[in-house]
């Protein structure tokens, strides 16, 4: 089993990333959502209602700190937004801070950085496995009940009922969520992460150069053909070279990966759910009619020419130097991040989000970036190795009592905020940070809301966090779409579907890369799409469907 876990567990977790990547996850931040782009509140400074109280459940809460002379010892990455800033856990006073205030002392250990798939492999072919291991285990091939029954982590149901009251009640009171963070047969398996406002639950879409706009005339875009004629107009009027940009990353033409464009043509680049069927978007009509507009606006240059490969780095890059007008990115990360770039070369730069675009003028966006309230990453699992389980279900559920929230959510009182009228409101040490360290890097060295962890995020987080008015004004923006209506929920299906999805979709996304890529740059014509569509079915896509469909009905029994 070990053998084939080495072998296989990163043809599965690809396949298994595209459920979960209609998306971040994922992410972070998302995928988890690393740079922290996540949400705004509504202003009122009223107290998340989804915190658990430090009092509930059938036993007593365990006062903390817990007196124990014990060391716990926990696997886990160091997020993103600490890469470069911080070696290791033990350097970041959140972690220092996390086992004083638990009482329980923590010995880290941490992957290397984008390599966290592959130490798992070692890590579990090895047997040598820490006490609590984060991990994203909707992504484990065979999922959480396969983790489980291979003997990798312990099924937390009695644990849970007896030693965490924190996340038993908050789970009790959220039953939508509870239904979430479970498997098919009931089982629960890691603690969470819960993104506990709808505000925080959207954070990504299409982001314009307002200042091109106004300049030029033109109205918001809001259509397909709105777009065309702005594009058009941003290369011939203001010289833009690569008019259309974004990072292509881990997918081609990852625009398509929300629905930020693909969407107005009905269909998304993943599973989704539409009048109780799933359908798969590359297979649908409407993936046709993208790839015909896309190698169109390719060939008349309206979309960055290296938009098969563009990175991060040569996306900042472009806008920076006003090479591309618009864009696909987060209110944190992307308008956060790339207002100064502009600003740097033109004083009057101005970015802000535009809807997500439709076909016919009113009509409201399909699809569009919308996370679920559970995200599976930065959930933290006990393995069959745990020394004591106990005590790590009694430190975990600290991040769901009342202190541990605002621990999690805002660091420590006197250091990283003050509560102002009975806001907790982060410090210069935060948002003004004397080493030139970015909010979402200052706020990760004392708190985890800028990305995920066990604990529920906090809006008020991300009411400081958008410093901006363009940024707040995007999440409103963005969040008008039928999203919600459309996107599936955390499956879970069964160790034998699981696998056997995973190998179907791995040829199946290879397939509908090339086919992207190849049509879009216009090296195949797009009446080739009816040619890749036989090939999709032949590779079983059907039973893709199938169990993706027998998944959302025992997630709909749960």
């Amino acid at each position: 089993m070990r053998k084939w876990l080495v072998s296989g567990l990163s043809v599965a977790l690809l396949g298994s990333l595209l459920a979960a990547c209609s998306s971040d996850g994922g992410n972070n931040a998302g995928a988890g959502n690393a740079n922290g782009g996540n949400a705004q509140g509504n202003g009122n400074g009223a107290a998340n209602e989804g915190t658990a109280g430090s009092q509930a459940g059938e036993g007593e809460a365990s006062a903390y700190p817990i007196k124990t002379d014990k060391t716990l010892t926990y696997w886990g990455e160091i997020t993103g937004n600490l890469v470069g800033v911080k070696a290791s856990h033990d350097e970041v006073p959140f972690f220092q801070d996390w086992q004083k205030k638990t009482g329980v002392k923590l010995k880290f250990t941490a992957p290397p950085a984008g390599q966290t798939k592959e130490a798992l492999n070692v890590m579990l072919a090895s047997g040598d496995l820490p006490d609590m291991l984060e991990y994203n285990f909707l992504g484990f091939p065979g999922g959480p009940e396969k983790a489980i029954g291979d003997g990798y982590i312990l099924k937390l149901n009695d644990l849970i009922d007896k030693n965490a009251p924190n996340l038993k009640k908050f789970l009790q009171d959220n039953p939508d969520i509870d239904k979430m963070v479970k498997t098919d047969s009931g089982s629960y398996y890691a603690f969470p992460f819960i993104r506990g406002d709808e505000y925080l639950r959207v954070f990504q879409g299409p982001i314009i150069r307002k200042d091109w706009l106004d300049e030029l005339g033109l109205p918001m875009p809001e259509t397909i053909d709105d777009w065309t004629a702005t594009l058009r107009a941003f290369k011939e009027k203001k010289g833009a070279a690569a008019p259309l940009s974004f990072v292509s990353k881990p997918r081609f033409f990852n625009e398509s990966g929300n629905g930020a464009f693909i969407g107005a043509f009905g269909v998304n680049r993943g599973f989704y759910q539409e009048d109780g069927e799933i359908k798969f978007g590359p297979a649908e009509p409407g993936f046709k009619d993208y790839l015909r507009q896309f190698h169109e606006w390719y060939a008349e240059g309206l979309i960055d020419k290296n938009a098969a490969t563009a990175d991060s780095k040569a996306l900042d890059s472009n806008i920076a130097s006003g090479a591309t007008g618009a864009t696909v990115g987060n209110a944190g990360g992307g308008i956060g991040k790339w207002q100064p770039l502009v600003l740097a070369n033109d004083p009057k730069a101005v970015l802000v989000a535009a809807p997500y675009p439709v076909l016919k003028k009113g009509d409201t966006p399909k699809f569009g970036q919308r996370q679920q309230a559970y995200s599976s990453e930065g959930t933290v699992a006990i393995t069959t190795s745990a020394k004591d389980p106990e005590l790590a279900v009694r430190m975990l559920d600290y991040g769901y009592s009342e202190e541990g929230h605002m621990f999690f959510n805002f660091g420590t009182e006197g250091v990283s905020y003050n509560m102002v009228d009975g806001y907790p409101t982060f410090t210069d040490l935060l948002m003004k940070n004397p080493d030139k360290l970015a909010p979402a890097q200052a706020i990760s060295q004392y708190a985890r809301s800028s990305y995920n962890g066990p604990f529920v995020q906090d809006k008020r987080y991300a009411e400081q966090f958008f410093a901006l008015q363009t940024q707040r004004d995007a999440i409103g923006i963005w969040a008008k779409t039928d999203a919600a209506k459309h996107n599936l929920p955390p499956l879970t299906p069964t160790p034998e579907e699981s696998s056997e999805y995973a190998a179907i979709m791995t040829d199946i996304d290879t397939l509908v890369d090339e086919m992207t890529l190849k049509i879009i740059l216009g090296t195949e014509p797009v009446d080739k799409y009816d040619d890749y569509l036989a090939k999709m079915k032949s590779l079983n896509l059907d039973r893709a469907i199938e169990i993706q469909t027998a998944a959302l009905a025992r997630y709909d029994s749960r």
